[in-house]
């Protein structure tokens, strides 16, 4: 698992493991691997990745409405919460290394995890 916290702490296991079960086992085997799908395509085209910022505001008829509609049980600020929960499995089970922490813009806290490929 090539995910580590900014201080270089190697990630090693799913934070809210219990919560994360019941999430994805609200979605058919089909939908949590189209998430998985659309998250590793869009990580794939950029160095750097704020969780909340990924799926866009309107998730209806994307690969994003089952897990509001299903895995968070319409309710929307748990959807995000979730949202963010398996994009943190998703950088987890990437074969490179990447570092996630919690960052600010214009001094206020961004409210995600912002994931990034460390530079040489």
């Amino acid at each position: 698992m090539p995910l580590y916290e900014l201080n270089g702490t190697k990630v090693t296991k799913v934070p809210f493991a219990r919560e994360f079960q019941t999430y994805q086992s609200r979605l058919t085997t089909g939908e949590w691997q189209a998430i998985v799908d659309w998250i590793n395509n869009r990580i794939d085209s950029n160095e750097i990745h704020t969780a909340g910022w990924m799926p866009g505001a309107n998730w209806q008829g994307t690969v994003f409405e089952p897990i509001y509609t299903k895995s968070a049980k319409q309710d929307t600020s748990l959807a995000g919460k979730c949202f963010g929960l398996f994009v943190y499995v998703v950088f987890m089970n990437r074969s490179e290394d990447w570092y996630s922490g919690r960052f600010e813009l214009n001094g206020r806290d961004i409210g995600s995890r912002t994931y990034f490929q460390k530079r040489p």
